[in-house]
């Protein structure tokens, strides 16, 4: 189906999280506004007053240190615990009338406050879009299922950010319009500091190449993996360290006590605390090659990152991670096994593959513009 090209100034809601909290599925979303903005659209964000009952988030803050985004319209309303709440702010969308309603999905513990508002909006005409970033948790709970099925049944078509959550939506609905379009790039954190300034700034050794892990630390992102894959001897005969930049999610004594268990003290460099947006800079331009060991996945904003940023990265064949690191090209994909790992690792440092994988980086990132995301959902708003 060739794409709609839209002529008219729409209005345009995202229902979702946006700042003043933190992390990717907020950064994407103030991304996307920018956007839709800049291509002539009027466009407003309602996100939460409540996101989360702090006894079910598992850092140490929701909110975001960085200053409010500017030229974005964004308005505190949903309460996503409250269904006074959403009734409150449903009427509200409705008397606004948008011409689209554009609704993130993550998580099924989403699913009532954001599918409730988008069944309202259906009574002003508007469009609803979801954009799914996840559809089956990677960490799954009593329930999912049926949160996530009732949110599907609020919305009128969707896009998948890989091919695999486009699959899953067939576990639920298989008649709505639905597309994929991959995850754009991450182009918000300015430019790449030099290695020299970001070794600096971190205060790490320039004697050393470094591996980086980045990003907030959980279970299914494979740290524990990567760690017995670092603990290979042949990356201690070419002066790699590894770099985990990120903040943990549920306990770390785990993985200090794998440090210990595997003789890694010394050799991993933490900065185990949530890296504000004019730090990430410095975290990839002191980085040689980016791992992603997951044992699960769907896409990853990482990946987006270093696109940007021009890093070659290390993945895991799981989940979409493969459809957006092309093996051999933008670096490596292997099985989530730590000798597979290492052997990737191995062979980038020995073989000094940077070089290499650059050309085929510049040619990647190509494909993940902002405005193929928007063309995207306005094909899907069309039918």
């Amino acid at each position: 189906m060739a794409l709609c090209q839209e002529t008219v100034i729409m209005k345009i809601v995202i229902l979702g999280t946006a700042w003043p909290y933190r992390g990717g599925i907020a950064d994407f979303n103030n991304r996307l506004a920018k956007e839709f903005i800049k291509e002539g659209n009027e466009v407003k964000i309602y996100t939460f007053t409540l996101q989360y009952p702090s006894f079910l988030f598992p850092g140490k803050t929701q909110y975001s240190p960085d200053p409010q985004p500017q030229g974005l319209d964004i308005v505190r309303r949903l309460n996503s615990v409250n269904p006074f709440n959403w009734i409150k702010v449903g009427r509200q969308i409705r008397s606004e009338r948008p011409d689209l309603l554009i609704v993130p999905f993550w998580m099924p513990f989403m699913g009532p406050s954001t599918g409730f508002v988008s069944r309202m909006a259906r009574k002003c005409g508007a469009r609803r879009v979801a954009i799914l970033h996840n559809l089956i948790p990677h960490e799954h709970k009593p329930g999912d299922r049926i949160l996530s099925r009732y949110f599907i049944k609020s919305v009128d078509g969707f896009v998948a950010l890989s091919e695999s959550v486009r699959d899953d939506i067939n576990l639920f609905d298989t008649k709505k319009p639905r597309t994929f379009s991959p995850h754009p790039l991450y182009d918000h954190f300015g430019e790449l500091a030099t290695r020299e300034e970001s070794l600096k700034h971190l205060g790490l050794d320039p004697a050393y190449r470094y591996i980086l892990f980045f990003g907030l630390i959980r279970d299914y992102k494979g740290l524990d993996l990567l760690l017995r894959a670092y603990a290979d001897s042949r990356l201690r005969d070419l002066n790699v360290r590894l770099l985990v930049a990120g903040e943990f999610y549920g306990s770390s004594d785990k993985y200090f006590e794998l440090e210990k268990e595997l003789g890694l003290q010394s050799l991993v460099v933490w900065k185990n605390e949530f890296v504000p947006s004019d730090e990430v800079r410095y975290c990839f331009g002191a980085a040689d090659i980016i791992a992603q060991p997951y044992k699960t996945a769907t896409q990853s904003g990482v990946s987006q990152i270093a696109y940007h940023f021009g890093k070659p990265m290390l993945v895991t064949n799981v989940g979409g991670l493969a459809e957006i690191v092309p093996d051999g090209k933008a670096g490596y994909v292997v099985e989530p096994d730590p000798a597979r790992i290492a052997d990737g690792l191995v062979d980038f440092f020995a073989n000094s593959r940077q070089e290499q994988f650059a050309k085929g980086i510049l040619d990647e990132k190509s494909k993940y513009s902002w405005s193929k995301m928007t063309q995207a959902i306005l094909q899907c708003k069309n039918g």
